[in-house]
C-alpha cells in the first residue's frame, strides 16, 4: 500500500457559452493488486475536494419555455464559486520504463455533492469521471507524479440539470509507502 498527496487545477473544454475552471485536492491510497513481468494492476481511493469558478456567458442557454427564466439567466451569468466534494475510487495500470521511472493510465469514477445550482448541473449529487495519463519518478521512497488527465462531471440524469462539465486537468503529487 502507498499513500499520496495530490493537487490539480483545470479549464472547461473549448467552450464559448460558459467559463469554468478549478483546482483541488485530494489524498490518494493505493493498493496493489498484481505485478506482473511488464505490467503492475493498482486500485486507488482517492477523496477529492474541489474549488471551482462557473459564469454563465450565453444567457439564450436558459431558454423561455423554462420557468422564471429571466430570473435564472440573472443569477446564472453571475460569476460563481462552487465547492465539490467527491470519493472517486479508480483502476491504474502502470508500465515500468526504467528502475525509477514508469508511465500509467488511470481510470476513476464516484459519487460527488456539489453545493451550488448552475444551468449545467444541479445542486446536489453527481458524479466524477477521470481519464489520467500519468508519469511517475522515484526518488528513494517518495514516488513523484505528473498526471495530465480529463474530467467529466454530470447526474447521470438523476436531477433536471444534468449537462455537466467537462475539463481537461493537470496534476502533481507524490506518494510514498505505508
Amino acid at each position: 500500500m502507498d499513500i499520496g498527496l495530490h493537487f490539480g487545477f483545470g479549464d472547461e473544454i473549448k467552450n464559448t457559452d460558459y467559463t469554468y475552471t478549478n483546482h483541488y485536492i485530494k489524498p490518494q491510497l493505493y493498493w496493489q493488486l498484481r505485478k506482473g513481468r511488464h505490467f503492475t494492476y493498482q486500485v486507488l481511493l482517492q477523496p477529492e475536494i474541489n474549488f471551482a469558478t462557473h459564469q454563465l456567458i450565453n444567457l439564450y442557454f436558459v431558454t423561455p419555455d423554462e420557468p422564471d427564466y429571466e430570473h435564472k439567466r440573472d443569477v446564472y451569468t453571475k460569476l460563481k464559486n462552487i465547492r465539490e466534494y467527491v470519493l472517486n475510487v479508480g483502476f491504474l495500470v502502470r508500465k515500468p520504463i526504467s528502475k525509477n521511472f514508469s508511465m500509467y493510465v488511470l481510470g476513476s469514477v464516484g459519487p460527488m455533492i456539489t453545493d451550488t445550482e448552475t444551468e449545467r448541473l444541479s445542486k446536489g449529487f453527481a458524479f466524477s469521471d477521470v481519464l489520467s495519463l500519468g508519469f511517475s519518478y522515484r526518488v528513494k521512497h517518495i514516488t513523484f507524479d505528473l498526471r495530465p488527465n480529463v474530467r467529466h462531471i454530470s447526474n447521470a440524469g438523476l436531477q433536471n440539470s444534468n449537462a455537466g462539465f467537462n475539463t481537461a486537468n493537470i496534476e502533481f503529487g507524490f506518494s510514498m509507502p505505508l
